[in-house]
């Protein structure tokens, strides 16, 4: 049973920035795109950002375009999603999974965009 742990979350003033981290548990990590997801409250969960096994291709919502950056380092198992600009609409719980045929959801990291 895959598991992801997600951290780095927290409570943010707009304009500012926060870096989130997503650590698997399956040795196969490096064979699968993976994705950031965030689900407001009373909302659906969302995409926000993928990325391609080998970090060759990325993409991005267009809400957060310009703004996210994804990453990850198949030696540590981690996925990041590195997050500048900070809007108190990118309040959510920030997820990780597979691209495609998702794994077990994680706990998430509460992202909270506040003055």
């Amino acid at each position: 049973q895959v598991q992801f742990v997600e951290s780095g979350g927290g409570l943010v003033q707009p304009g500012g920035s926060l870096r989130l981290a997503c650590v698997a548990s399956s040795n196969n990590f490096r064979l699968v795109s993976m994705a950031w997801y965030r689900q407001a409250p009373g909302k659906q969960r969302d995409e926000v950002a993928t990325i391609s096994r080998s970090s060759g291709g990325t993409t991005y919502a267009d809400s957060v375009k310009g703004r996210f950056t994804i990453s990850r380092d198949n030696a540590k198992k981690t996925v990041y999603l590195e997050m500048n600009g900070l809007q108190p609409e990118d309040t959510a719980v920030y997820f990780c999974n597979t691209k495609n045929n998702h794994r077990s959801w994680g706990q998430g990291t509460q992202v909270t965009v506040s003055s």
